[in-house]
């Protein structure tokens, strides 16, 4: 039996992690009824099938029923009376009741019409590899991805819509954007991704406003488990260009009540790599999640203006070329052991509606790392999450040193205030 979850249920609210000046209000999700609230429950190990137990308890305590997890732990999603919650916590068969928060995302874009190399991938060296992903399959949740999109459809392999109506399309655009920079194709026109023959899956766990709630979240990661190798799935990469409020409790969720770590990490015990953005707060990252989880790899966001290293660019609006992006989080401590670094401002990619936009944040630095993970499994299959990441680090670009003799002796990027002791990923190695 998990340890008792039921005292802890709080959960948070997740924005996707673009520029902070991009953050403006939106609407959220629609809340439940008067007297009733939206939760996410967690089923004892050994309860029955996820779903007949959600009907039963629906039939008991008048519960409308959503998502049904069935693959990184036997759950739901429902709309419960307020007046029966806690008969549904006392309930034998649940572990947990946590609230199923709303999530939302707010974005500022400068449309490009110029076809270029982007220069996140020219940064981290991706165009000089051989290495192009293929076959590995990567999940990017988020709004959805554009199928229809002339740089993204050949790689397209499937995906899933935990959100609001029918199919996985993006009508938001931050999701195609993410992956574009992933896995656009090479084909001459467009952009190029860092892995641009790997395979793509859409997980939609936002709607077109970039409103959500963590049952869809969840509902996501679940998909993600259930195509993992240890299921005998093809995905082994995610990317999670979102997230919010919170800790890591050190004990996957099971201390203070939190199912998306818990779930986080049976994808991750099953073969599956996650790649979360810090956030844009300029603040700790241990106070945001997932980033501060212990099982992902935390990516902030570098500024570059030219594509190249060594700070001959021209400045940015975010710090001057070839140093960290003022909004970027930070890590210290023991987190500084899963946090890489990558562009992450004025980074041009696909858009919804078949087109093309540049936008900046850590959500945008994040697909950067999640392709380079591609890269490296594609040369080394079966390798899991932590080898990932001892590659991604051992391989990277650190702060005021010289890589490879490219900057005459000069630094590749620097770090003066000293806040950002990661290394910058570079793909070159892969």
């Amino acid at each position: 039996m998990r340890p008792d979850l039921r005292a802890s249920a709080s959960l948070f609210a997740v924005l996707l992690f673009l520029s902070l000046p991009a953050l403006l209000p939106v609407a959220a999700t629609a809340a439940p009824a008067s007297g009733r609230r939206a939760v996410i429950v967690v089923l004892e190990d050994g309860a029955g099938d996820p779903g007949d137990v959600a009907a039963q308890h629906g039939r008991a305590y008048g519960l409308e029923v959503g998502p049904v997890y069935r693959s990184v732990f036997g759950g739901y999603a429902a709309s419960v009376p307020t007046a029966r919650l806690d008969a549904l916590r006392a309930d034998a068969s649940v572990l947990m009741v946590a609230p199923d928060e709303p999530v939302s995302i707010a974005k500022r874009i400068r449309r490009l019409s110029t076809q270029v190399l982007p220069t996140g991938v020219n940064r981290i060296n991706a165009d000089s590899t051989a290495n192009r992903g293929y076959g590995v399959d990567v999940a990017v949740l988020d709004t959805g991805i554009d199928s229809d999109h002339p740089d993204l459809a050949p790689n397209l392999a499937g995906g899933v819509n935990c959100s609001s109506g029918t199919t996985f399309e993006d009508g938001n655009g931050h999701g195609t954007h993410v992956a574009g920079t992933i896995a656009a194709r090479a084909n001459r026109f467009g952009v190029v991704g860092v892995a641009p023959l790997a395979n793509l899956w859409a997980v939609r766990v936002l709607n077109n406003a970039g409103s959500g709630s963590t049952s869809s979240v969840v509902c996501g990661i679940d998909f993600v488990d259930s195509l993992s190798p240890a299921h005998g799935g093809p995905i082994t990469v995610a990317n999670m260009s979102l997230g919010g409020s919170g800790s890591d409790d050190g004990a996957c969720g099971t201390s203070n009540g939190d199912p998306m770590h818990a779930a986080i990490c049976a994808a991750t015990a099953d073969g599956v790599t996650f790649v979360v953005a810090a956030g844009n707060d300029g603040v700790n990252l241990a106070g945001s999640v997932p980033a501060a989880y212990d099982e992902v790899v935390t990516v902030t966001a570098l500024a570059d203006s030219d594509g190249r290293s060594c700070g001959l660019g021209s400045p940015t609006g975010y710090g001057v070329d070839d140093t960290f992006a003022s909004f970027s989080n930070t890590g210290s401590g023991a987190d500084l052991d899963h946090v890489v670094a990558a562009p992450g401002v004025g980074i041009y990619s696909t858009y919804k509606n078949a087109g093309y936009a540049s936008l900046s944040g850590t959500s945008m630095a994040t697909p950067h790392v999640a392709g380079a993970a591609a890269l490296y499994i594609a040369g080394h299959p079966g390798a899991g999450a932590s080898e990932v990441l001892a590659s991604l680090r051992t391989t990277g670009e650190l702060p005021g040193v010289d890589m490879n003799g490219e900057c005459s002796g000069g630094a590749s990027h620097t770090d003066a205030p000293g806040q950002h002791p990661e290394p910058v990923v570079r793909a070159e190695a892969f």
